[in-house]
């Protein structure tokens, strides 16, 4: 019998046995038949309606809060996540736990996981907004976020949600966020060769002279890397993307078995993403696989620097490991005389994968004003 995962146009006609289910706040354990049993109190917008109506769309997360919003049993797989949240998308940190682990395999600040490095609530419907349209993840009006990687998981899943403002002394509800969320999974049978989900953030400001930027390192087990997301912040003038892409694998030393020729080669554009100043310089766009969706320009006054968003996803090419992963890119711009200006950039990055467990610990995320987007 189809176990429904691996989804595509091709199969979704297929009759199976696994079980859906859908974990919200109005249903937060995901149970059958738990949906909409929250009880309105007086400030309920739904008081006069009663049970059953619009009580529970959401949850507040209180500043230094942490809140578990799924814990689910296996074998299943997350098949989509919808979350819009409130506040500063640097200072929500998403962490997902797979089969008991103690430590996260995915760790991220929330709008980076969700390709919107440079942006917040405040900003979601103004200049730092743009839509994104890819297989993986999608950014829709006003800040809806979605995900569509499958992760597959054997014995439990847990995802947390962090708000790592800092608490307001006398005033405990300040800096405190407002999450809407919808988690769709599948209670089914995993297969062997099935894979764990990771994803991993990192941020650089500045790049040290004549540093390379790392992506991921530290990564120990058998697996297949799927995806790369840049929220590259430019301190220079001028073109900024001559870097390359190196893949360091399986015992890969001084010289990797992959290495890119440019950088906007990596995220399938070419030559700088530039249309021409009479067509209005940089082209943003979104496709399935890659894209540069973000052009944040100066606006004349306080907002001085050049900011990109970029994606690659290795759906149909993902860079298979059998021991070891390490990922890096070079951040070059000109100088003169025709020669490679080794840049200083606000680089952050998110690296997704798929690999056996143990999870390798991550790097210590960064404290609160280092994450910060000024």
């Amino acid at each position: 019998m189809f176990n429904g995962l691996g989804l595509s146009l091709g199969n979704v006609s297929r009759i199976s046995n696994a079980e859906t289910r859908s974990i919200c706040a109005e249903n937060p354990d995901g149970a059958k038949g738990g949906g909409g049993r929250a009880e309105p109190d007086e400030n309920s917008c739904g008081r006069e309606l009663g049970r059953g109506w619009k009580i529970r769309p959401c949850i507040g997360i209180k500043a230094g809060e942490t809140v578990e919003i799924a814990d689910i049993k296996g074998p299943g797989a997350i098949q989509q996540m919808w979350f819009t949240p409130t506040g500063n998308w640097r200072f929500t940190i998403i962490r997902i736990y797979w089969d008991n682990q103690k430590k996260p395999s995915v760790e991220c600040p929330i709008g980076d996981f969700f390709c919107s490095g440079w942006g917040g609530r405040e900003n979601s419907t103004g200049a730092n907004f743009r839509q994104m349209s890819s297989l993986a993840v999608c950014v829709n009006p006003g800040s809806a976020f979605n995900c569509y990687w499958e992760m597959p998981f054997r014995k439990r899943c847990r995802i947390t949600v962090s708000n790592i403002e800092e608490p307001v002394k006398g005033k405990p509800d300040d800096r405190g966020m407002t999450l809407f969320y919808q988690i769709n999974y599948t209670l089914t049978e995993i297969p062997g060769d099935a894979a764990y989900f990771h994803a991993q953030f990192r941020r650089t400001n500045p790049l040290p002279y004549k540093d390379v930027y790392t992506i991921l390192d530290g990564v120990k087990g058998q697996g297949h890397y799927v995806g790369t997301y840049m929220a590259w912040g430019v301190n220079n003038n001028g073109w900024w993307g001559e870097g390359e892409i190196k893949f360091f694998m399986d015992g890969d030393k001084e010289f990797p078995t992959i290495c890119g020729t440019g950088t906007e080669d990596y995220f399938c554009g070419s030559y700088n993403f530039d249309v021409g100043q009479q067509n209005g310089g940089y082209r943003e766009f979104s496709t399935p696989y890659s894209g540069l969706h973000q052009v944040l320009k100066p606006d004349g006054l306080y907002k001085s620097q050049q900011r990109f968003s970029l994606y690659r996803w290795h759906v149909m090419d993902p860079v298979r490991f059998k021991k070891d992963l390490k990922i890096n890119i070079q951040a070059l711009g000109w100088r003169s005389y025709g020669r490679y200006l080794p840049m200083q950039d606000d680089i952050a990055s998110v690296a997704y994968w798929y690999q056996t467990l143990p999870t390798a610990p991550f790097p210590q995320l960064p404290d609160r004003d280092y994450l910060e987007v000024i």
